[in-house]
């Protein structure tokens, strides 16, 4: 499984996958769309969560994701500094019918948030359990950041 990747150096988001935008930025308000754990453009990690995946790999990919959100809000605003807070963030977890674990999971999007972001990475956050995702994907994390436009 793939590791995060250096914490000092943004990620290239994601292009998305289908016919949408990854961020839109509306009235001091960044939207990100669902975002995976995706390491240059692949999906670094399948499955389902309590059956292929133990709560530590998901956890990790977990903070892939979100770092695929953060990355998304600083190029679409020009850069982290431009991030005044974090607002929301719901976590989708594709696992099994009895897993219960979802905030566990759901904290390594919170850490590599909190890493990124310092105080402004406080957030409300929801952790969601599904059958699956996208691609395959075992987690995947919508972000919504307030920022500074002007």
């Amino acid at each position: 499984m793939a590791e995060p990747a250096d914490r000092k150096v943004l990620p290239v988001p994601p292009a998305p996958q289908g016919h949408y935008v990854p961020v839109v930025v509306h009235g001091g308000i960044a939207y990100t769309a669902g975002m995976t754990p995706r390491v240059d453009g692949r999906l670094a990690v399948r499955g389902l969560v309590g059956a292929d995946l133990t709560v530590t790999e998901a956890r990790v990919a977990a903070g892939l994701a979100a770092g695929n959100a953060v990355a998304a809000v600083a190029e679409s605003v020009g850069g982290l500094d431009r991030v005044r807070r974090c607002l929301r963030m719901t976590v989708y977890v594709a696992c099994r019918p009895d897993f219960t674990h979802h905030s566990a999971v759901a904290d390594g999007a919170s850490e590599v948030l909190q890493d990124w972001l310092g105080e402004r990475a406080a957030v409300a956050r929801s952790a969601v359990g599904v059958s699956s995702l996208p691609s395959g994907a075992p987690v995947e994390v919508e972000l919504t950041v307030a920022v500074t436009t002007d």
